[in-house]
């Protein structure tokens, strides 16, 4: 598998300057370009960039190798934690067991929207297969449940939470980066205080999950009707 360390790296630093500047839902920062690649406009995520080249010179892809997702948490929830503010009953397992969940989740929402479009999730490159590789970022689930929760008490939150989505686009067989995307989704923020629970927060992470699913389902399409 590849090494994602350096990529990840670099895109944890450009959210860190968008939070930082208060622009987080138009992450990175205004940037229009990033590591060659060229900003472009996009109707569901917050900042898209791709190779000069690459709508006209790609092959219609028809699988998808997901790699396995990465899911950290943001530092204010780790603080938040550590000082009994955030989540004071969760343990390591706890934290642990959410991250597996999430990245459980992103898999199986991922590959049910590409199925719905005719493409496969595959396990080996090839040369009409799409490598993605994926990291959550800047998690914070403002009411999260432990798995042994403590009596029968009730929580009542406006917003579920955050979470951002970094994600890369390789061909499987070159290694060719082809685009890279950052993406914000918050949960639930409606301003009414309603029920928080294990059901709620995951249905909400689903949502935002299949917001990105469908994006790149919808770019899928758009390059293989190119191509027929």
């Amino acid at each position: 598998m590849k090494n994602n360390s350096g990529w990840l790296r670099s895109a944890v630093m450009v959210l860190g300057v968008a939070l930082l500047a208060g622009c987080a839902s138009t992450a990175p920062t205004g940037k229009t370009e990033w590591d060659g690649l060229v900003r472009q406009p996009h109707p569901r995520l917050s900042a898209v960039f791709v190779r000069p080249g690459a709508a006209e010179d790609m092959p219609a892809f028809r699988s998808v190798m997901l790699d396995p997702v990465s899911v950290s948490f943001s530092s204010d929830f780790e603080s938040g934690r550590r000082s009994g503010s955030v989540a004071r009953q969760m343990s390591a397992s706890d934290l642990t067991a959410i991250q597996t969940d999430l990245a459980g989740l992103f898999r199986e929402t991922f590959s049910a929207e590409l199925a719905s479009g005719g493409y496969a999730v595959v396990d080996q490159p090839g040369p009409e297969t799409l490598r993605v590789t994926a990291a959550i970022v800047d998690l914070f689930i403002t009411a999260p449940a432990a798995a042994e929760p403590i009596g029968r008490s009730r929580t009542y939150t406006a917003n579920t939470g955050r979470m951002t989505l970094v994600i890369e686009l390789r061909d499987s067989v070159t290694g060719e980066l082809l685009a890279r995307a950052v993406d914000a989704q918050s949960a639930r923020n409606s301003g009414m205080w309603t029920i928080t629970n294990r059901v709620t927060n995951t249905a909400d992470a689903r949502r935002a999950i299949r917001t990105w699913a469908v994006a790149l389902r919808e770019g899928l399409d758009a390059v293989y009707a190119r191509s027929r």
